[in-house]
């Protein structure tokens, strides 16, 4: 999907290899899950971004734990992402998250934490409902207060180490869409971890519709 001239993924990814360009925590591999028939004309996207990062693009699952499962087994299987510790996970329609926030969850984790999430305050009040499919009346069980609520976003960071073994406990519900995590910090959830949280942006809005698409094209203060 084009936004601005190029697709999310190439925003996702230039956003990406930003963050501590010039320091030792700079990303040095870059693997991006992709469905098959579309492999090719990522690779082609994303070749010229930099000659100084290991690329791999490869077939993605049945669902988003899937997915980043397989780029996780392209990544430790390439020799050349043998010095890699700490991975990022992050959606390609989250495509203007910027370097700044990158760097924050990179920070967090390198300081100690092994898996950190960017998250938002929430502002509306949110209400936890029993869900009666097909029924348009639900009732509301509890209003949920809004100061103990983030917004999670991505990118996620987490040790290498930590990522492989959450994903390797929850490797029986990948393949299942109404068993599989939503995100990878749910992953290190059901391990019994701790998950921390840093500020999150919100320039890294997450791309559903048409009309997120419509306003992520809208130019920034910054453009301006």
């Amino acid at each position: 999907m084009p936004l601005g001239g190029q697709s999310l993924v190439v925003h996702a990814a230039r956003n990406l290899l930003a963050a501590c360009a010039a320091g030792d925590d700079r990303v040095r591999v870059l693997v991006v899950t992709a469905p098959a028939f579309h492999l090719d004309a990522i690779e082609r996207e994303l070749a010229s971004l930099s000659d100084e990062v290991v690329l791999l693009v490869v077939a993605g699952g049945a669902t988003r734990q899937a997915s980043v499962a397989a780029g996780l087994a392209a990544l430790v299987a390439d020799p050349r992402g043998a010095d890699v510790d700490v991975v990022l996970v992050h959606d390609a329609a989250r495509p203007l998250a910027p370097a700044a926030l990158v760097e924050r969850v990179i920070v967090a984790v390198r300081g100690g934490h092994p898996a950190v999430v960017p998250g938002l305050l929430v502002t509306d009040t949110i209400k936890r409902v029993a869900p009666h499919r097909g029924v348009l009346v639900e009732p509301v069980l509890e209003t949920v207060p809004r100061a103990e609520l983030r917004a999670i976003q991505t990118p996620q960071g987490f040790t290498l180490e930590l990522l492989l073994r959450a994903h390797a406990h929850g490797a029986d519900d990948a393949h299942d869409e109404a068993l599989a995590a939503s995100d990878d910090a749910g992953l290190v959830e059901r391990l019994g971890e701790p998950v921390w949280v840093v500020a999150g942006d919100e320039r890294a809005a997450k791309i559903t519709t048409a009309r997120d698409l419509a306003i992520a094209a809208l130019p920034t203060e910054s453009d301006e």
